[in-house]
């Protein structure tokens, strides 16, 4: 059974748990604000240490400035979870992103982003944004996922996010 629970800087460690590994069979891309498939075919691994070390960065960053995760527990193993970030975003600063969200290969397909996301949204709204701003990497898998949970395309591009990963996918979730 999958148990849900806020989570901790001292979880941090916990992350390394996690099997981002994934087969990508397709990318988008944003060709003038529109979203071209591209073949992939290849083998994503999962975390290497530096990718690890970076990911666990900035879920302490977001931790100790405001920002909070949702982790999904299998017994004791962490198998999925979310970072809602502390800084607003858009020119009416109503936004909050989703900073990271990863849930482990032999567990998707199952609703537990789909309840991660949901309470990062219900946190959101409960702070007062207006919308969950969501970088995607462009995998078909990530960017059909978000669709599903109600993101759309967004020509509103946070330029700060927009530099850190010029390929991601940029959407909304109005909440």
């Amino acid at each position: 059974m999958i148990t849900y629970q806020m989570m901790t800087e001292e979880q941090v460690g916990k992350l390394r748990e996690i099997d981002r590994s994934e087969h990508i069979d397709l990318i988008y891309e944003m060709q003038n604000g529109e979203m071209i498939e591209l073949q992939a075919g290849h083998e994503c691994p999962s975390w290497d240490e530096d990718l690890l070390h970076e990911m666990e960065g900035r879920y302490l960053l977001e931790l100790r400035n405001g920002g909070m995760a949702i982790g999904a527990f299998d017994a004791d193993t962490l198998v999925g979870f979310g970072v809602l970030a502390h800084q607003w975003r858009g020119e009416q600063q109503d936004r909050l992103q989703i900073d990271l969200m990863y849930v482990s290969r032999n567990y998707r397909r199952q609703g537990i982003g789909t309840q991660i996301i949901q309470t990062l949204a219900e946190e959101a709204k409960r702070r007062g944004a207006k919308y969950l701003y969501i970088s995607s990497t462009e995998t078909r898998s990530a960017v059909s996922f978000y669709k599903s949970n109600g993101s759309q395309l967004t020509k509103d591009v946070d330029p700060e996010l927009f530099k850190k990963e010029p390929k991601d996918i940029h959407m909304l979730v109005e909440l």
